[in-house]
């Protein structure tokens, strides 16, 4: 089979730089070995788990927020079987979606695992072969199994393996304080589970403003969620019915079942890359320039497999920008302001600069504005008043660097930031906008007007 452009995996990446091709006018084919479409995301990542999410914030509104609002219930009870089905049909419909967007847009679905053999041929197992003028790999990242005894132990699973569970276990041990294993571990302390996280770095979601970490484990503690950071796992003994896992200096703690959330991997193996010379690396995936162009010109990467982001949002546009190269265009992916949602009770998303971060690059000509969800009406009224809206900016020109948010819907609020910083807006342009009231997105404005020392709803600060 003949193509323009030959697409290698149907995950974010995969699927959108395939759509894309082909409103370009290229014939186009994607290549995919799962019997779904839409990679990790739709089938076994941000889908499923964002639609647990969604029944772990039902329990918890049943539980401590109805009341407040003068809602009577009675104590909910989750019905793990419905909950499990639900997270089902919600992908089923997603990577069913998908598949028809592909058909609507005439892209031909090649199921099958690929291998290329030559810079513009793909061999297909069981299949027909693709020669191609352009390619794209898009083959994703699959977790990581750190070499600790014990590990491969039935009960130690990984984020597909938790998803995958039929019932709620009565004790989980989450490996790794991350943004997969902070997730997982809010999720399943509302469903019920004694949940402990064991984590070798001091902080939880190390990547993340540091006050958005405390914040997080400020409320993990409230919820009683157990904490042992900087603590390394060193063995796991399988008792058959449970599991004893070893940390620290000869602590332990015994589980029901263990979440193995310690980072992904690019999926680089066995696709015949390196033999046509395209270099890979088991942990840096596919080096690429800013035009997703790998050293070969006709292959481009995109996604979790070309090592910049590991998030699906990143992997549509770079999914994007790739198939406008390869179709000949001229498209550069730039510093693009990338957020980072984090599905946790509270809810976390940042975006452009932490505050350390800013700090570093600009000294001591960065301004931070704090201003918190209690004085906020929108959030006082539906009884969500965890966190705040933190805005940084450097002060020589006002330039907003970045925004960080904790609290109800944040992971929704933090576009603006998005928005913001992509236009290189100052801090006055977010201060002195005009936000509808009452809204949650004031907190927004808000913070701007705290950060340049004019706070409304804010008491004035002593000197």
């Amino acid at each position: 089979m003949e193509c323009d452009v030959a697409v290698l995996g149907g995950g974010p990446a995969g699927y959108t730089a395939a759509i894309r091709a082909a409103q370009l006018g290229g014939k186009v084919v994607c290549i995919e070995q799962e019997p779904a479409l839409g990679g990790t995301c739709l089938r076994v990542g941000c889908i499923p788990t964002k639609a647990w999410v969604q029944t772990a914030h039902a329990l918890h509104d049943a539980r401590e927020t109805f009341a407040k609002l003068g809602v009577a219930v009675s104590e909910p009870q989750l019905d793990f079987t419905r909950a499990a089905a639900w997270k089902d049909g919600v992908v089923e419909q997603m990577t069913g979606g998908v598949a028809g967007l592909l058909q609507a847009n005439g892209v031909e679905w090649i199921r099958g695992t690929g291998r290329f053999t030559s810079p513009t041929t793909i061999a297909v197992e069981g299949g027909e072969g693709v020669t191609f003028r352009s390619a794209v790999v898009a083959t994703g990242a699959h977790p990581i199994r750190p070499p600790i005894p014990g590990l491969d132990a039935p009960r130690c699973v990984d984020s597909s393996g938790l998803l995958a569970q039929t019932e709620v276990p009565r004790r989980l041990v989450v490996l790794g304080g991350g943004i997969i294993g902070c997730e997982f571990a809010s999720i399943f302390a509302h469903f019920g589970s004694e949940v402990t996280i064991v984590e070798m770095l001091p902080t939880l979601i190390p990547q993340e403003d540091a006050d958005a970490a405390k914040e997080l484990r400020k409320a993990f503690t409230r919820r009683g969620i157990t904490m042992h950071l900087e603590k390394q796992c060193t063995g796991i003994d399988d008792l058959g019915d449970h599991l004893v896992v070893h940390y620290g200096d000869g602590e332990s703690v015994e589980t029901d079942l263990m979440l193995v959330a310690v980072g992904r991997a690019p999926n680089v193996s066995g696709l015949g890359l390196d033999e046509i010379g395209v270099p890979t690396d088991p942990r840096a995936g596919i080096a690429t320039d800013d035009h997703m162009r790998t050293v070969i010109p006709t292959i481009f990467a995109a996604g979790d497999v070309a090592g910049r982001w590991q998030l699906a949002h990143t992997a549509f546009r770079e999914g994007e920008i790739a198939a406008e190269n390869a179709m000949g265009h001229d498209t550069a992916l730039g510093t693009p302001a990338v957020p980072r949602p984090i599905y946790t009770d509270p809810e976390i998303a940042g975006v452009g600069l932490t505050e350390a971060e800013a700090r570093e690059r600009y000294g001591d000509a960065v301004a931070v504005g704090v201003f918190p969800w209690v004085a906020n009406a929108r959030a006082t009224m539906s009884g969500s008043t965890t966190g705040w809206v933190k805005s940084i900016h450097e002060t020589t020109y006002g330039e907003l660097l970045g925004l960080i948010i904790v609290g109800p819907h944040a992971t929704d609020l933090i576009e603006v930031g998005v928005v913001a910083i992509d236009a290189e807006a100052t801090v006055e342009v977010v201060a002195d906008g005009i936000a509808p009231h009452p809204t949650l997105s004031e907190a927004i404005k808000e913070a701007g007007l705290v950060a340049l020392g004019r706070a409304i709803h804010l008491p004035p600060k002593r000197r």
